[in-house]
C-alpha cells in the first residue's frame, strides 16, 4: 500500500497552465455551518491533543481494517483493505461475506461504533476510554451480534513492535472533541482531494485512509511499471509493499503528526523519486523537501491559517505532481485534463 515512510495562487485561485489552457479554482470556505458542531472548515488539530486518542483509534481501525481485509479480494495495490471517509466518520464501505455483506462505520458525532449486516441486523458499541484488547473483544462480540465473520490477524501492522492486539492492556485515551476535530480535517481535506483528482486522465487511487500508517491518501500513476520496491516496512510482508509499489507513482496525503513529523502535516513524493524531484519548484511557501522522509511536506497549519486553505493545499498538490510528473518524464499531455466541474462534461476534442 502507499507507504510515505518507514513510512501561482491569486486572490483565491489557483492557475495551473498547461498547453494554454488555464484552471480557474475558487473554494468558498465562509458557508454558514451548525453552531451545535464547532463546525469551522479547517479545525486546528494540535499533534499533542490529538496523539493519545490517536494511539487508540489507530489501533481501532487497524483491527476494523482487518476484519474487512479479511473478507475482500485483493485489488491492487491493497486497495481492498483501505477505509473511507463519510459524512460522520470513517467507514469500510461494504464487506463480502458467504450469505449477507456488511459495514463497519466509526461515528465520531455519535462516538460509537456502528457494524451493520444486509440481513437486517445492526449493533453498536460506544467509542470510550478502553484498552486496545478490551476494544478488540467487544468488536468481536458486536461482530458475532450481526453473524459476520470475526476471525482475522490479530497484531498490528506497519508499526515498529507488532504486539498483539489482545495483550495491549493498557488504558487507552478518547477525547471526544480530539476525535471529532479529526474527521472535520479528514471533510475538508477529502474534498481537496477529491477535486484534485478531477484534472488526471490516467490510473488514480480512491481517496481512502491507509489504517497501517493512519493517513489519507491520494496516488496517481504514470502507466508505466517501476523498479522492484526494496520492501522493509516494519511487520508488513514485503511482497504487499513489492505489489503495492508496481507501478511509478505520485502520492499525495495527509497525516495528524509521528513518525518523524512532530505536527499535522501533507506529503507529496514519487516513487521511484526521479532525478531532480526534490529541487523542483513548489508552492506554497511554506512547503519543503525532507531530505530524511524523502518527501515534500507542508504543514497543516500552513494551509489552515491560509486566505483560502483549499486553495493553498490544491497549489500543493498540484505542483508536487508537476515536479513528479516533469522530473519522471511522464506523458502529462495523455494524462491531464482541465479540472472538473459540477454538472459539466469534460469536453473530448477530435484531431
Amino acid at each position: 500500500m502507499e507507504h510515505r515512510r518507514f513510512a501561482a495562487l491569486d486572490g483565491g485561485i489557483v492557475r495551473v497552465s498547461r498547453l494554454n489552457r488555464i484552471i480557474d479554482f475558487t473554494y468558498n470556505d465562509t458557508e454558514r455551518k451548525p453552531t451545535s458542531l464547532r463546525m469551522t472548515k479547517w479545525p486546528d488539530i494540535p499533534y499533542s491533543r490529538w496523539r493519545p486518542t490517536g494511539a487508540s483509534v489507530h489501533m481501532w481501525l487497524q483491527i476494523i481494517g482487518k476484519f474487512r481485509l479479511a473478507q475482500t479480494p485483493w485489488i491492487n495495490h491493497s486497495w481492498q483493505a483501505t477505509l473511507y471517509v463519510t459524512s460522520r466518520g470513517l467507514t469500510t464501505g461494504l464487506v463480502p461475506g458467504a450469505v449477507h455483506n456488511y459495514a463497519v462505520d466509526l461515528d465520531f458525532i455519535s462516538h460509537e461504533l456502528v457494524a451493520r449486516s444486509t440481513s437486517g441486523k445492526t449493533e453498536k458499541m460506544a467509542l470510550e476510554e478502553l484498552s486496545v484488547a478490551q476494544f478488540h473483544q467487544r468488536f468481536i462480540t458486536t461482530l458475532n451480534a450481526i453473524d459476520a465473520p470475526s476471525d482475522f490477524h490479530g497484531a498490528p501492522n506497519e508499526l515498529p513492535t507488532a504486539t498483539p492486539f489482545t495483550q495491549q492492556t493498557e488504558r487507552g485515551v478518547y477525547d471526544r472533541d480530539a476525535a471529532h476535530d479529526f474527521w472535520r480535517a479528514l471533510m475538508s481535506i477529502h474534498t481537496v482531494f477529491s477535486h484534485f483528482q478531477t484534472s488526471f486522465l490516467g490510473k488514480t487511487s480512491p481517496v481512502h485512509l491507509f489504517w497501517g500508517s493512519l493517513d489519507l491518501a491520494v496516488t496517481r500513476f504514470s502507466g508505466r511499471p517501476a523498479p522492484l520496491h526494496p520492501g522493509g516496512i516494519p511487520h508488513l510482508p514485503d511482497a504487499v509493499t513489492q505489489e503495492a509499489y508496481s507501478h511509478e507513482v505520485s502520492s499525495a496525503g495527509f497525516w495528524a503528526g509521528g513518525g518523524g513529523i512532530e505536527y499535522p502535516a501533507f506529503y507529496s513524493y514519487a516513487y521511484p523519486t526521479p532525478v531532480g524531484f526534490k529541487d523542483y519548484p513548489v508552492d506554497p511557501g511554506d512547503a519543503f523537501y525532507s531530505e530524511e522522509l524523502g518527501e515534500f511536506i507542508l504543514p497543516y497549519d500552513s494551509v489552515r491559517r491560509a486566505a483560502d486553505p483549499a486553495a493553498s493545499l490544491l497549489k500543493f498538490l498540484t505542483s508536487t505532481y508537476i515536479a513528479a510528473a516533469e522530473s519522471g518524464n511522464w506523458d502529462r499531455d495523455a494524462l491531464e485534463s482541465d479540472m472538473g466541474q459540477p454538472g459539466i462534461p469534460r469536453l473530448v476534442r477530435s484531431d
